[in-house]
């Protein structure tokens, strides 16, 4: 009953205030202390007795109040920061202070006009108080305050000695780098867990995000995000002592998480984990502050060649100060810290993949997006972690947990942007000759997922799930179809022996994106069957003599092969083809005659998502051509980079006569210096365009045929705005049909084709087995044409992928903190809120 009492009593003065049209005096302390007193001590309670209409009523009608309000809240956990918070009366207040900050912050955010307050000086009677000149900005001494408070002694971290009310230890003076929240990278010693501690800690991290979510309340235009969200830039800079502990007390606690714990079955139903919330919002701090580096249009220019991110820092065109958690996260460099992070990601990563034979014994992490972030973000900004990872099988360790995650999400359309980030680590790995190396080890997991049986590696586990994403997946994975592909691409050269099951469907996907009807559907749908083609020419020319499987599936389904080469061109026809699809298919892949091999045993099938599942819109994406950069796999990383205006003078040039290299072997094939070359001369002429920029063709129908077969943006129908009315014509079938690379395999079809129809002739054989045998001992070598020079599409980080990683982390953080709902419902500007 008690209880009831003084909640009914901070719900008086939370009324009293909204209703108030006279300012209360900011000296009123009985009336003001009724918002932090001992009488609520949960932030649940504080969500429920603040209603959200109330809040936006104070901020109209009294901002006066409004603006008292917060100046006091942070008032007060200022003077608990320089107490030390000696007693529980003191941490109460500080807490709720924190809770009433955590509420009411969102709702500022979403009125422009008040965006500023906490930077600028106070207005109303909070401005003409004794406020001494120069005093820092609200802001400022809120964060300052906060990270004092993450490393105060018996309220978020144990006390060095033995203290109490009488002897506080004094917060200015201690260093907090002894009082790193656990043993890992910088720190050896792991201290003991604190209930109480940890929820602490969660509740103060929590105000910090709700600090740094400003950002939620811009729209997805890179213009609104040139100015860099001040409290990020202050929380990471050299103005704040505690950045460098708080850095690694972020990792640390984040990587020494281990959710099984002994391995007790239920115990998560037993005892209550207090870790887990904190990990989970350490999380998201360390992936908000990691993103946030301010966005220059810089596209493709500091590419992957460059060290770390520090470089990119060190230009600092912004004005604005260097972050240092980027700095400290770039120069992590001992081999044990490397081994502390991976084993620490890959341990969550794999959490949700645990089998045991008791149904629910084993805890169940939540948070594998904001993991497979910080994965990405580690190796996208220290290169020598990326490598480290590389350099032996552990890599595996993280592609099974993201292929398992891709395959079970793939028809689900409220979780789309966790088939981006999947996709987009994989493609970064892609790039590097040891990722192709490592997927030659035999897959031996046995994870139940709805995927054929098979018996090989891994590259035959990464074949099949990309096969199923793309037959079985929903309509708005589309656009991920060319990064799928160009992954496999930038493998295939390295890849010793694919089995029967993956090479089956490598030869599907060709048949179903060769069919007419669907290579002239849409302007860029032909540039999959470049990508296939590339992918078989890599394998027959560097991997034939491991490959019996994929060859003799090749032989067997030649007709496809043929087919392509003798594509008719005449207008009935490309009419015929685009009527003929209507009806017979009904999505935009064609599987027919395609008998699918039985699954795995007790997999669960991939679930669509449930009606009325709240999911976040996600910023576009740039084409795969601005998103790799074209390179040989062992060119110097340290290429010098084009300069800003040589990029522009190419630019211009190349909008005026765009280059058209269907090919994704052959750059500019029509260039004037190409003119009339040889085929060697072709390939020299590749080998000094490597690195030459993309060119950006523009999507209007003209340029379609000019560059129909060029790097345009690889999309499907349904993302671009003009192909709707757009037509396919004879003489755009024609530009890049004759560049189709199907020499390689024509020959090989032309060599072994009447050798095995011989040998079944005259052996009488029926037995596939037989033939495969005699594919093994077979050779082709000095039949082939010259082998061509391997091309590595390399990820290219550039403003377009920056702002889907802001868009699509702040979506999993309003998404994710539901309890309490700090943004439920406020008017967020960076993305949608849709239901499925």
């Amino acid at each position: 009953m008690g209880n009831a009492d003084t909640k009914l009593s901070f719900r008086k003065a939370v009324i009293q205030l909204t209703t108030k049209t006279q300012p209360v005096e900011a000296s009123d302390e009985s009336f003001w202390g009724q918002f932090w007193s001992d009488t609520v001590t949960c932030v649940q309670d504080i969500f429920t007795l603040i209603p959200a209409a109330e809040i936006r009523a104070l901020r109209e009608e009294s901002p006066s109040n409004l603006a008292t309000l917060c100046y006091k809240a942070v008032e007060k956990i200022v003077s608990g920061a320089e107490s030390s918070c000696p007693s529980s009366k003191e941490q109460q207040t500080v807490l709720n202070c924190v809770r009433l900050l955590t509420r009411i912050l969102p709702y500022i955010f979403e009125d422009p006009d008040w965006r500023g307050f906490f930077w600028s000086t106070l207005p109303g009677q909070v401005e003409e108080s004794a406020e001494p000149e120069g005093s820092p900005p609200l802001a400022q001494s809120l964060v300052t305050a906060l990270c004092d408070l993450l490393f105060c002694p018996d309220f978020s971290v144990q006390s060095g000695r033995k203290s109490g009310p009488d002897n506080p230890e004094e917060i200015q003076s201690i260093d907090s780098c002894e009082y790193i929240w656990e043993a890992g990278v910088g720190f050896a010693h792991s201290p003991a867990i604190s209930l109480q501690h940890d929820a602490h800690r969660a509740e103060l991290l929590k105000l910090l995000l709700t600090c740094f979510s400003e950002t939620m309340y811009l729209p997805p235009m890179a213009e609104a995000h040139v100015v860099p969200n001040q409290w990020i830039n202050f929380f990471t800079s050299t103005e704040n002592r505690h950045a460098l502990p708080l850095f690694t007390s972020l990792l640390n606690i984040v990587c020494a998480y281990d959710p099984v714990g002994y391995g007790v079955p239920y115990n998560h139903l037993m005892f209550a984990d207090s870790r887990e919330p904190l990990v989970e919002i350490a999380l998201q701090v360390l992936c908000v502050t990691l993103e946030h580096e301010p966005i220059r249009d810089t596209t493709s220019v500091d590419g992957t060649a460059s060290g770390t991110a520090m470089d990119h820092d060190q230009g600092s065109e912004s004005g604005g100060p260097d972050n240092l958690f980027v700095n400290y996260l770039s120069r992590v460099h001992r081999e044990e810290d490397f081994q502390f992070i991976l084993k620490g990601i890959t341990r969550l990563l794999n959490n949700p993949l645990v089998q045991t034979y008791l149904p629910g014994s084993c805890k169940k992490i939540q948070f594998y997006q904001e993991l497979l972030v910080l994965f990405w973000k580690t190796c996208d900004i220290n290169k020598k972690f990326m490598f480290y990872v590389l350099k032996s099988s552990d890599v595996l360790d993280i592609l099974v947990p993201i292929l398992f995650h891709l395959n079970d999400a793939r028809a689900d359309q409220s979780r789309v942007g966790l088939m981006h980030i999947g996709v987009f680590i994989l493609l970064l790995l892609s790039g590097e000759r040891n990722f192709g190396v490592r997927l030659n080890k035999p897959y031996t997991v046995r994870v139940p997922m709805d995927i054929p049986v098979f018996t090989g590696t891994h590259a035959d586990f990464l074949i099949i799930v990309f096969h199923k994403i793309i037959t079985t997946g929903h309509q708005r994975l589309q656009p991920l179809f060319d990064c799928l592909l160009t992954i496999i691409v930038n493998v295939s050269p390295y890849l010793k022996t694919l089995s029967m099951v993956s090479s089956t469907k490598l030869l599907h996907l060709l048949e179903a994106f060769s069919t007419p009807w669907f290579l002239y559907a849409c302007p860029t749908n032909h540039h999959l069957v470049f990508f296939l083609l590339e992918v078989f020419n890599n394998i027959i020319q560097y991997q034939f003599d491991g490959n019996s499987n994929l060859v003799y599936t090749i032989i067997r389904k030649r007709n496809v092969f043929h087919q392509l080469a003798n594509l008719p061109t005449d207008h009935s026809a490309i009419a015929k083809a685009v009527t003929k699809r209507g009806k017979k298919f009904s999505t935009n892949l064609p599987s027919e005659h395609h008998v699918e091999t039985p699954s795995m045993e007790g997999a669960p099938p991939a679930m669509e998502a449930e009606p009325g599942t709240l999911k976040t819109s996600l910023a576009a994406l740039p084409g795969i051509d601005k998103m790799t950069e074209r390179r040989a796999p062992h060119s110097p990383t340290q290429v010098e980079q084009p300069k800003l205006k040589d990029l522009a003078a190419q630019s211009q040039s190349g909008a005026e006569d765009s280059p058209s290299s269907g090919n994704p072997d052959h750059i500019d094939s029509h260039s004037s210096e190409a003119e009339g070359a040889t085929k060697d001369e072709q390939t020299v002429q590749d080998a000094k365009t490597l690195h030459s920029p993309p060119s950006s063709p523009t999507p209007s129908t003209t340029s379609v045929t000019s560059n129909a077969s060029g790097r345009a943006p690889l999309q499907r129908t349904a993302s671009t705005g003009s192909s709707a009315s757009w037509v396919a014509t004879p003489e755009w079938v024609q530009s890049w049909k004759q560049k189709l690379p199907l020499q390689t395999i024509m020959r090989l079809l032309q060599v072994l084709v009447p050798q095995v129809e011989k040998i079944c002739i005259d052996k009488g054989l029926t037995d596939e087995s037989e033939i495969l045998k005699f594919l093994q001992h077979g050779t082709l070598v000095g039949l082939l044409p010259v082998p061509h020079p391997i091309l590595i599409r390399k990820y290219q980080p550039n403003s377009g992928t920056t702002m889907w990683f802001r868009t699509y982390m702040w979506g999993v953080i309003y998404l994710r903190n539901v309890d309490p709902p700090v943004w439920y419902d406020t008017d967020v500007k960076l993305f949608e809120i849709q239901r499925v």
